[in-house]
């Protein structure tokens, strides 16, 4: 199995306060007075570091090349600039994809469609990698777009909506290349719901692209950006002109011309994905050797509560320093620093029981995460599988069935209300646990 290029360090001691106790009482007593709650837009992108692309076989040189193109897919994502791959210094990184691979999925396919290769690759390491070109990186918290496109073709005109329960309809080729194109770039892209798919004013609303009355029939679905989009026919091909505006963003007018649906919504989506890309993404030099990541506890009630929590980070060796950002009722956000994977930070949070995972909360009204990778379509089996299971990025379905947004027509992972963390520009998702103060730990158990 191809190794992470990032190994995880000899363990860094946490610095050692003058007084630790007095450290404490003063932390839980200032960091509520100075925190300051702003409202969070992002949404969690999940997947960014995991692509399927088809492969010729599974001999060594056909592995490499699906490698490279799964890496070069991962860079399109997390670069959030097409022109990435332009990059002689990004080409050469592609010839040596195995080394930021995490772990990888060879899928025989019994349907005569072709083999696939299913791969993770390591978060940190590429996020490095890119940085190490001058390339920039764009985290998974992320703007979302509320996106009412409206095509005209020889049957008239369609509003493109989410089906229930989140599938394409069969046949809908228009709806499945703006799902396919979002996940190609990472970008997340919410369609308005099924149930207004019939809706011939609203129809003529997104068509003439009154954007007052769309923003006003938009108000209630949380998002960052607005845009409606026209598609019409365009001699033998398409041609596509939208308005987008939002957050950060005035109002933009372009147009691209593509000869199928797949390739005008790629042109659209790469539009769209390198002008945010290019105001979100972190500069290169901004991408320090040493990763960051909040993590969200809760149960943690009183000084002995963090004390002790602190004390178990403190000791895990890819930590560098940890220390709270935000210090709330039953609740403490603590940012880690971090050497190696987040993956390997996660297994080392495993083996203390008192860390108890938690789902992210969930963004009612938002559709499901596009940018998950499916998994291999009906009569492929996996018939290879190399590397532990990819710890490091969240699962969009991980919602607790008491989640009210569990149920919600749309959803989407979000980061945490009062977390920094949940700034455009962070790097790594947040995680979140619950404290079991006083758990009794196993991992000694027998010896």
């Amino acid at each position: 199995m191809p190794q992470s290029n990032c190994s995880i360090n000899p363990a860094i001691p946490m610095t050692k306060p003058f007084s630790r106790a007095m450290l404490l009482r003063l932390l839980w007593l200032i960091i509520p007075l100075l925190g300051v709650s702003l409202p969070v837009a992002a949404v969690i992108v999940d997947g960014l570091y995991t692509v399927e692309v088809p492969v010729s076989g599974s001999q060594p040189d056909q592995l490499q090349a699906g490698y490279a193109e799964g890496l070069s897919q991962v860079f399109l994502r997390v670069s959030g600039s097409s022109e990435v791959l332009r990059q002689a210094e990004v080409r050469a990184l592609l010839q040596e994809a195995d080394t930021l691979l995490q772990a990888y999925q060879f899928l025989r396919a019994d349907d005569g469609e072709g083999d696939r290769l299913r791969m993770t690759f390591g978060a940190v390491g590429v996020n490095r990698a890119l940085a190490s070109v001058g390339a920039p990186v764009w985290g998974a918290n992320r703007p979302l777009t509320l996106a009412w496109v409206a095509v005209q073709d020889n049957r008239g005109r369609q509003l493109l909506v989410n089906p229930k329960g989140g599938a394409a309809a069969a046949g809908d080729a228009w709806q499945q290349a703006f799902t396919n194109a979002a996940a190609r770039r990472g970008l997340p892209i919410l369609l308005p719901p099924a149930r207004l798919a019939d809706d011939r004013q609203l129809l003529s609303e997104v068509w003439g692209q009154f954007m007052g009355s769309i923003r006003d029939a938009s108000a209630e679905w949380g998002h960052d950006l607005l845009a409606t989009v026209r598609i019409n026919r365009d001699g033998s091909g398409w041609r596509a002109s939208w308005l987008v505006e939002g957050r950060g963003v005035a109002e933009v007018e372009s147009s691209v011309r593509g000869a199928n649906p797949g390739e005008v919504a790629n042109r659209v989506v790469d539009v769209w994905a390198d002008m945010l890309g290019a105001k979100y993404a972190v500069a290169a030099g901004d991408v320090s050797d040493s990763a960051q990541v909040d993590l969200v506890i809760e149960g943690v009630r009183n000084q002995a509560d963090y004390a002790e929590l602190h004390a178990s980070l403190g000791n895990m060796t890819p930590v560098v320093r940890a220390g709270a950002v935000k210090v709330n009722p039953d609740r403490a956000i603590v940012r880690v620093d971090f050497t190696g994977e987040l993956s390997q930070l996660k297994e080392y949070i495993a083996l203390d029981q008192r860390f108890v995972p938690m789902p992210a909360p969930r963004v009612m009204m938002s559709q499901p995460q596009p940018s998950t990778v499916a998994g291999p379509a009906g009569g492929e089996s996996v018939t290879e599988i190399t590397g532990a299971e990819n710890t490091g990025v969240q699962n969009a379905g991980q919602a607790a069935v008491e989640d009210p947004a569990a149920t919600a027509e749309f959803s989407y992972p979000a980061p945490a209300p009062d977390s920094e963390n949940g700034s455009f520009e962070s790097l790594y998702p947040d995680m979140y646990y619950r404290w079991q103060a006083g758990t009794i730990l196993q991992q000694g158990a027998g010896e």
